[in-house]
This record gives C-alpha cells, structure tokens and sequence, in this order.
C-alpha cells in the first residue's frame, strides 16, 4: 500500500490505518483474540503498518492486545496511541485528565502494555480545559526528548488549540471524526491542519459501520455493551433518515461495482494525501474489504454525487453530553 506523510516532521504511514478500539471495546462483546491479532498480522502482511490504540480502549485491554501482537513485528509498524481520561472501579471516564503528572505516569503505563520502548504516534485523546494546550504539549515534548515518543498529536482540538499547540512543539497529526457522514471539520479545523502543516487522521470513516448499512437502531443494541445505544444518530427518526442517505450511498457504489463502505474510504482518501483514515475492524474479512477501497478511482462525476447529492444526516455524532469534550476553539 502506498504511504502518506503525515506533518512535515518525517512520519510516514500507509494510506489506511487500522483501528482496533473495537477489537476490545465499544462495539459489542463478540470478541475473539485469536481473530483480532489474526486481523492486525494480516494489516500488516496486506502494507498496512499504522495502528491506533489507546488507554481508554477497555480500559487499558486494547494496548495489551495490540502490545501482544505486535511482538516480533515492532519494526513493522506506526504504533499510534491516546491519554487524557480517568476512570472509576468499572471502567468507565469519569473525567479528563492532562495535568503533567497524569500524562508522565500514563504514558509509561501505555509504553509498558504495548510492551515496548516508544510509541511512534501521541495524542492527547480530548483537551482539557483545565489545563492549557501549552502546559499539555510542553509535558508531551518531553517524551520526545527523552526518545520514548517520535511525534506529537491532538484529537478533537479546534483551530485555535492548534495554533496555540504548534508554538510549544510540532502537531503531526490531528484526530478527528471524519466521513460522508459528519463533515463539520471542512469548515474551519482542516483548512487550519493544511494551513499549519499538520496531517489529518479521520476516525469513524465508516459513521461506526452507518455507511455500510449493516448495523441496527439504537434501540436495538444492549446498553451496557455497544456505544451505538447513545448515539443520537442511530436512535428512531433519525436512523430512518440516516438509512436512506446509506441507500443513496449504495446506488453509486453498486454501480462501481464495489460496497457502501469501499466507497465511503475511497471518497475520504480522495480529499488530499494529507487524509489518512483508520476503519476500525476486528475481522480479516473487512479488512481485506477495507483494504481493497485503496484502489477505488473516483471520477469528478463521482464526486459531484457524493458532496451534493446525499440526503442530509440527521442528528448529532455523539450524545449531549459527548458533544461537551469537542474542542471547538
């Protein structure tokens, strides 16, 4: 697969990631170890060497299993990982959390569940309105002195918290949702990545499988087991409204010959070499699907289609209370 640049400070990556947050959580509790590492040996074997991960991911499980499979393979790959969160007895955030302290003990804790000596990818997973950007970065920095972290990153940070981010230390890349579906970024938080020379990596590509029309209402998940129960998107209405923008999505993909969610990636990796998106799977099978949409050719006829002729989305990409964690400065 061919590689894409992500900042100007030197790290490459292949022009797909691989997210394995559902590897071990948010999604359900089908899971399979054995298919997960199975899934990450395969991305690499296919030229996918990014992987994203993070502490929250469980908690904490997510980085052990990423760490146990990449054993014998650290060279092979751009390990990209997260902090910025609390959490009570059972797991769930509490709160935000970036004070220097915090950040020094969590990133050793995350170097030692990867089970390795750096980590090629930082990002703070949320701001902290508590603390400044400047303070967070500077804290970050020192792990990249120190040689245990290669580059810097943000996720959901607005233009302004850019700004102020890239004074204390070079941005590499920034994180942020993403998709045919939620287009918010274009109006202000890209123009700024391209303008201060920061890559961006979209997450949720796929609207969490929206796109591919092969999920159910939210009603019809378990609370206590699939974040999709919470998500004003796939709640009543809304989802109703939703599916007929993801039919709308399939005619055009039927008549390419390909699925919703080839091209869903397609249309995301032809909006600039900058954009390098992480579909998160747990299963061999959609990754080779995922992998595939790398090849998909848009023409300008395509695009027309995809950016003005789509349904409009209907409801919010995360609940209320979610929303609040988006830095919008």
């Amino acid at each position: 697969m061919q590689q894409r640049k992500l900042g100007n400070q030197g790290l490459k990556v292949s022009a797909l990631g691989l997210g394995c947050m559902g590897m071990t959580w948010a999604y359900g509790t089908d899971r399979d170890e054995t298919e997960s590492i199975a899934t990450i040996h395969g991305a690499i074997d296919l030229g996918v060497n990014f992987l994203d991960t993070a502490e929250v991911y469980g908690p904490f499980t997510n980085e052990i299993l990423v760490g146990k499979a990449i054993q014998g393979r650290r060279d092979k790959v751009v390990i990209a990982t997260k902090f910025g969160f609390v959490f009570d007895e059972t797991g769930r955030i509490t709160a935000t959390d970036s004070r220097p302290a915090h950040i020094r003990d969590v990133v050793n804790a995350s170097l030692k569940r990867l089970q390795t000596d750096h980590i090629d990818l930082l990002y703070q997973h949320r701001v902290d309105p508590a603390i400044p950007i400047e303070e967070v970065v500077g804290t970050m920095a020192e792990f990249v002195r120190g040689g245990k972290v290669r580059y810097l990153g943000l996720s959901e940070a607005g233009p302004s918290t850019l700004r102020r981010a890239m004074k204390v230390h070079p941005i590499s890349a920034l994180q942020s949702e993403y998709s045919l579906f939620e287009r918010e970024v274009e109006r202000d938080v890209l123009p700024t990545c391209r303008e201060l020379g920061i890559g961006f990596v979209p997450y949720s590509p796929l609207g969490r499988g929206l796109i591919t029309g092969q999920v159910k209402r939210a009603e019809e998940y378990a609370a206590d087991n699939d974040n999709r129960k919470g998500i004003p998107r796939f709640q009543g209405e809304n989802f109703d409204r939703n599916m007929r923008r993801v039919e709308a999505v399939k005619v055009l993909a039927a008549k390419k010959g390909i699925t919703a969610g080839q091209l869903a990636l397609a249309w995301l990796l032809d909006r600039g070499r900058d954009i390098v998106p992480i579909p998160g799977t747990k299963r061999r099978k959609y990754l080779r699907e995922n992998v595939a949409a790398a090849n998909v050719v848009l023409t300008d006829a395509d695009r027309k289609y995809l950016n003005e002729s789509l349904p409009p989305v209907s409801g919010e990409r995360y609940s209320e209370q979610a929303m609040k964690m988006i830095d919008r400065g």
